[in-house]
Parts: C-alpha cells; sequence; structure tokens
C-alpha cells in the first residue's frame, strides 16, 4: 500500500533517482523529483524529504538551514552524502538518516518509513523484566522506553514472570505470573501525546473524573483510597479534579486499590 510522496531534492539529473525509486516503492513511497529551489513552495508536513548533499546542490549552511526547516515543518529529512562531510547536528536533526554510500539506501528508508508511521507509538516493540526485578521494561515502537513498577495490575501479585508474549498487531502484550496469574498491558496506554514526553495520553480532567467514577463505583472514600495507597488524600484529591497528571506508577497504585486495570482508568469508555 502506498503510503505518500517522497520528495528528492537534487540539481544533478543523474542522481540515482531510479535507484531511490525502486528503494522507495518497496516501501510503499512514490518519489518525486524536485530543484533544491523548490522547497518553499513544496508541503513537507508528514512527508519524507531525501536532500542531495553534494557541493552543486547545497553549500554546509544551506543543507542544515534544509534540513532544519523540513523537521520544524512536521517533515522526516534524509540526506545522500557520499564524500561529503556533514556536520553533527544535520546527524542528530535527520536522527541518523544520512547516507554515505548505495548501500545505505536501505537503511535510511526503512528508518523515514518508521518515522512517518505516527501510530509506531502505540505499539510494543520489546517488553522485558527490568534489570531491577521489580519493574516491567517496555519499548515502543517509536523508540521510548518505560519503566513500570509492579504491581501493574490487580491480577499481578508480584510473583515471578515465567512468560510474555506480544500480540501479533504488537499493541497489547500478555505477563504470565509463576503463580498462574496472567494480565495484560497496552501500548496505547504508555504512548506519549503528539509533542509530549510520556505523560499519560489523556487530558487531567478526563483522567480525574475517570478515577472519581471508578473510586465511587467501588465504594471508597478518598481517605480510604489514600489509606490503601499511601498516598496523601490531598493528592488524590489534586488528581481528581484534574489540576495534578499522576505518573503510571501512581496511576498504578491508585488502579489496583480501586481493583481495576490501569487500562480501565486510562480508558475513555
Amino acid at each position: 500500500m502506498t503510503t505518500g510522496t517522497v520528495t528528492l531534492f537534487t540539481d544533478r539529473s543523474d542522481f540515482l533517482i531510479p535507484i531511490w525509486q525502486d528503494s522507495l516503492e518497496s516501501h510503499g513511497h512514490r518519489l518525486r523529483a524536485a530543484m533544491p529551489d523548490e522547497l518553499g513552495r513544496v508541503s513537507v508536513r508528514d512527508s519524507g524529504v531525501i536532500f542531495d548533499a553534494s557541493p552543486e546542490s547545497y553549500d554546509e549552511d544551506d543543507l542544515l538551514t534544509a534540513v532544519a526547516y523540513v523537521r520544524a515543518a512536521g517533515g522526516v529529512p534524509v540526506v545522500y552524502a557520499e564524500g561529503v562531510p556533514v556536520e553533527e547536528i544535520v546527524e542528530e536533526i535527520c536522527r541518523g538518516l544520512v547516507a554515505r554510500r548505495e548501500d545505505d539506501l536501505e537503511r535510511v528508508i526503512a528508518g523515514m518509513t518508521r518515522q512517518l508511521d505516527h501510530d509506531r507509538g502505540r505499539r510494543f516493540e520489546f517488553v522485558t523484566v527490568s534489570p531491577r526485578n521489580d519493574e516491567v521494561l517496555a519499548i515502543l515502537g517509536d523508540g521510548r522506553s518505560v519503566l513500570l513498577k509492579r504491581p501493574l495490575d490487580p491480577s499481578d501479585d508480584g510473583a515471578e514472570v515465567t512468560a510474555i508474549t506480544l500480540a501479533d498487531d504488537a499493541r497489547t502484550v500478555t505477563l504470565e505470573l509463576a503463580s498462574g496469574k496472567l494480565f495484560e498491558l497496552q501500548a496505547s496506554a504508555l504512548a506519549a501525546p503528539a509533542g509530549g514526553h510520556g505523560d499519560i495520553p489523556i487530558d487531567r480532567a478526563r483522567l480525574g473524573a475517570r478515577l472519581r467514577e471508578l473510586r465511587l463505583e467501588a465504594g471508597l472514600t478518598q481517605a480510604e483510597l489514600a489509606r490503601r495507597t499511601g498516598i496523601h488524600r490531598p493528592n488524590i484529591a489534586r488528581v481528581e479534579a484534574g489540576r495534578h497528571t499522576p505518573s503510571l506508577e501512581t496511576l498504578s497504585r491508585l488502579a489496583t486499590a480501586i481493583g481495576v486495570p490501569t487500562t480501565r482508568v486510562l480508558s475513555q469508555d
């Protein structure tokens, strides 16, 4: 399935275009060639953009400006720099998507495709037990790593994790304990909101209202919930009032004390 058009900026008519085209098509992209001075007239948001870093196309300042513009405008910049030195800041802006020979094309196109997949942060890449043993380490498809303090669910009795099974769509993972208990984690509960840095992906007011609703359904007062969790009642009141977003660890403690999975607190149902 075609995912979109990737624009290649170069003023060299023989610049590897057939090779780029074949590689891009294998990942579901279309190729569009453009001249360097057309950059400001081409939509780059949510698109891959490849720059030929040859001296004929860009000097160092031009290349830095071009890749920074694409990243700031919401695109994914890629640089081909065979025999051309590239500044470290350009490498950082491109997040490593710099090719220095033809053999690198597949790597950078695959990397670009991953960065263009905005849903990747809602899928697990890998889940394991942390070296500290009382935590689960979850790695999401966007590269974010999250440490989750156990217990993670009312079914998590603290027994040793004996098996971790990733669903076919990688959106959920099931953990099996030595006690025979099973519980499930959802990647969407750990995903960062757009532009965020790992906060719980719903707004404070909605989260607070949801927590209060579930607490009342369980017949608990804020004081009783505070006693069960060790979290001071005023702090619970702040969360329920939408004035504070708790960490995932704190939310897990609250959910466990109420008797529901953390994912139920995060759900919008």
